[in-house]
């Protein structure tokens, strides 16, 4: 089967000190690769912003951003664990169309 190419959003928790949702952010790289993910290049992190209204009575998370290749259907368990995680606020997993992931540089996906 062939690898997608995916982008993957993360808000964790704002409520988190800086260097424990750094470690959180290390250890979601992991579990993509242990669900059979790659991701490519470095974890775009935003850092902690505001939220323009509150989300679960939180004002504040910090976002971070993956290029992942993977095969359809491989990161449905990990998406799955996100969702009911305390600390994460919120993710979407966007395919990526075929142009783009050229741009981007993954071209395994195009």
């Amino acid at each position: 089967m062939a690898l997608r190419a995916y982008e993957l959003g993360i808000i964790i928790d704002g409520e988190l000190e800086e260097p424990i949702a750094a470690d959180r952010q290390k250890a979601l790289a992991q579990q993509v690769a242990a669900a059979g993910g790659k991701i490519v290049g470095q974890a775009d992190w935003w850092g902690r912003r505001r939220f323009a209204y509150p989300i679960n009575k939180k004002w504040d998370g910090y976002y971070v951003f993956y290029n992942v290749l993977a095969e359809g259907g491989a990161l449905n368990d990990f998406e799955r664990q996100l969702r009911i995680s305390d600390d994460i606020v919120r993710h979407i997993l966007l395919r990526l169309p075929d142009s783009e992931a050229k741009r981007r540089g993954m071209t395994e996906a195009a």
